[in-house]
């Protein structure tokens, strides 16, 4: 199996001053898809500059043809599924229907805050999480809908002409616990994952390896309950935060190493960040270059 590389590019550069380059370079290069953050600001970041991510996606769009683009991940911290809709549907047009939806349940960061709401619990996160991908799925898949949630509701929401991809854009879902998986199981086209966030600090590779596997192993239990074959989603690892860290892009042989490991666990591509200098996804261009063009082939 072929393992597809993809790369996520922070919103933190003004477009006319680098950050429409890295766009172009990374079709020029080869990825499969360049995804963005959809933040309202994020960690080291959040004192400097960050762009939104649907408009940010919305000017790749117009400066690329082949590459995919999406979100890594969007959440309902301050996204409505109504209003994501209409801008989802609006993107999924304008790129000619090169748009995957990363979700997730959203954190505990700035995002969390900002419109003034008090941090939501894990299990209201949840709760959220399963009204929100539901009404989200429909309001992209029907012309009108109406819904009244404990979370979410919509009024007769119009969504025509609905998404150019059909029945609509694929949904990457983030997720790690049972409730989460589930959603995955039911309503994805990809499973996301960064690994175990408790052995970022102290375990080991191995143990990151063990710790996806048993991922995996949740993922496929969930879709046998959703009577859905496990090996009809993309199994999709954003790199960066397991114990590994920066090191599979030391070298391209690094890279080729880790990313055979991952993919003897069902991964079928590998995302890794856009290299930016002075921060914690500091990388040498020239390797990162490398890694792009000559990676792919040592992994078919």
């Amino acid at each position: 199996m072929s393992l597809r590389l993809s790369t996520v590019i922070l919103p933190y550069r003004r477009w006319n001053d680098g950050g429409r380059s890295s766009w172009t370079r990374a079709e020029q290069l080869g990825f499969h898809t360049a995804y963005t953050y959809d933040h309202l600001s994020w960690r080291t970041f959040r004192d400097g500059p960050w762009f939104g991510a649907v408009p940010t996606l919305t000017a790749a769009a117009s400066v690329t043809d082949r590459i995919r683009l999406g979100t890594l991940v969007t959440s309902p911290n301050f996204r409505h599924p109504v209003t994501l809709a209409k801008e989802l549907i609006s993107l999924d047009d304008i790129s000619g229907g090169r748009v995957t939806l990363g979700i997730g349940a959203g954190g505990t960061g700035f995002d969390a805050t900002a419109l003034g709401q008090e941090p939501w619990s894990p299990r209201e996160r949840a709760d959220r999480f399963a009204e929100f991908v539901p009404l989200l799925d429909r309001l992209l898949t029907e012309d009108a809908v109406t819904h009244e949630g404990t979370y979410y509701s919509a009024v007769e929401a119009r969504t025509i002409p609905g998404c150019v991809q059909r029945p609509r854009l694929p949904f990457a879902v983030a997720a790690t616990g049972p409730r989460g998986l589930r959603l995955a199981a039911r309503y994805g086209q990809a499973w996301v994952t960064t690994g175990d966030p408790k052995l970022f600090e102290n375990g080991t590779p191995e143990q990151s390896v063990e710790a996806l596997r048993g991922q995996t192993e949740k993922l496929a239990a969930a879709c046998a309950e959703a009577g859905r074959d496990v090996a009809e989603l993309d199994k999709v690892l954003l790199t960066g935060f397991t114990p590994d860290r920066d090191r599979p892009l030391t070298s391209l042989d690094a890279f080729v190493d880790f990313a055979g490991r991952h993919r003897e666990l069902g991964f079928t591509e590998i995302v890794i960040h856009w290299p930016i200098p002075d921060s914690d996804f500091a990388a040498d261009e020239k390797v990162f270059e490398q890694i792009a063009t000559e990676a792919p082939a040592q992994l078919r």
